[in-house]
């Protein structure tokens, strides 16, 4: 097998201009996928899946395609310097778990396929000109948070009664999560709450900015991050002692003891990936395959969670979710 330091020289500055499919029939040389990620930690499982459905398409990590990783690891500029390293090495396609990678990678190249497995609100964001149309050199799949804003705050006022104060979480630094900001606090204002904006940037942040809610709100919305995510656990914990009730916008918040959660399943969407890669590598361009949106939401309760803040979650909520822990 070709290692990565002579597949890149072997590439040589006109490979850059062959075509894709002619580049993956050149004997010996196997195509790159770049994969520019926030933190393997929070990604593995997704990571996992993404590898598995390359390997039932024929692409094996290793024998027939390469993989570069690369991990910001909670520092926002990582992505642009792994995105530039990713066009240094002239990989064959780069994929992106989230909307900022996605912003990064777009920004470094206008040349090399990229593919988001979960980005929010492609257009708003200016990853895409259209889903049907991506145009450009982006496509994916877009996870649409701002769009369930309504459901989530109607499912937390279900548990939270009294609901009039809502805080609202969000990564400042994270556009799409910015997007799913403003469409919250919109919902909450035509809901008749009050509403108070906590904007973080680190992970240092997080305990100040709990510590400015004090006594100012009766709930907590998280717009879905990395950087929270990356802290969840710390999150819930100090969200369990101000006694704030939480809502999530992925399941793995919730596990890590958040109260409720409603959003996409992104365990369906890191193997769709797989296959937009597979068409591309196969000389698809992604100008012309429609960002897909999700199709599967799920509802998560923590009864464990309910239980520790005193909350009665009706038994009609539950009926209705995807998954009880207890």
């Amino acid at each position: 097998m070709i290692g990565r330091r002579d597949f890149v020289t072997l590439l040589g500055g006109a490979a850059a201009a062959w075509p894709l499919a002619a580049r993956a029939q050149q004997p010996g040389k196997v195509p790159t996928i770049g994969f520019l990620g926030a933190n393997p930690l929070i990604e593995s499982e997704r990571v996992a899946a993404f590898v598995q459905r390359l390997r039932e398409l024929g692409w094996i990590e290793g024998r027939t395609v390469s993989i570069e990783y690369r991990w910001a690891e909670g520092r926002s500029e990582g992505y642009a310097e792994n995105a530039a390293e990713l066009v240094r090495l002239k990989v064959d396609v780069i994929v992106t778990s989230t909307t900022p990678p996605s912003l990064a990678a777009k920004r470094a190249t206008a040349v090399i396929p990229i593919v988001f497995a979960a980005a929010n609100d492609p257009i708003g964001t200016g990853l895409v000109a259209s889903l049907a149309r991506p145009g450009g050199n982006v496509t994916g799949l877009a996870n649409q948070m701002s769009d369930t804003s309504g459901k989530k705050l109607e499912f937390l006022r279900e548990v939270v009664p009294g609901l009039r104060r809502l805080a609202i979480m969000v990564n400042a630094g994270n556009p799409g999560s910015m997007l799913d900001m403003s469409e919250a606090q919109a919902t909450a204002r035509r809901l008749g709450l009050g509403v108070t904006t906590s904007e973080i940037r680190r992970a240092e942040d997080i305990v100040p900015a709990f510590e400015a809610l004090r006594d100012r709100a009766d709930a907590l919305y998280l717009c879905p991050d990395a950087l929270l995510n990356t802290n969840r656990i710390r999150i819930n914990i100090l969200a369990v002692g101000a006694r704030l009730p939480t809502m999530h916008g992925h399941r793995e918040y919730v596990e890590a003891g958040g109260l409720i959660s409603y959003g996409p399943n992104l365990a369906n969407q890191f193997p769709r990936a797989a296959d937009f890669v597979d068409k591309i590598l196969r000389g698809a361009k992604p100008a012309d395959i429609p960002v897909e949106q999700p199709t599967n939401f799920q509802f998560i309760v923590n009864l464990t969670t309910a239980k520790a803040l005193r909350l009665d979650v009706p038994a009609t909520l539950l009926a209705r979710a995807d998954e009880v822990i207890e």
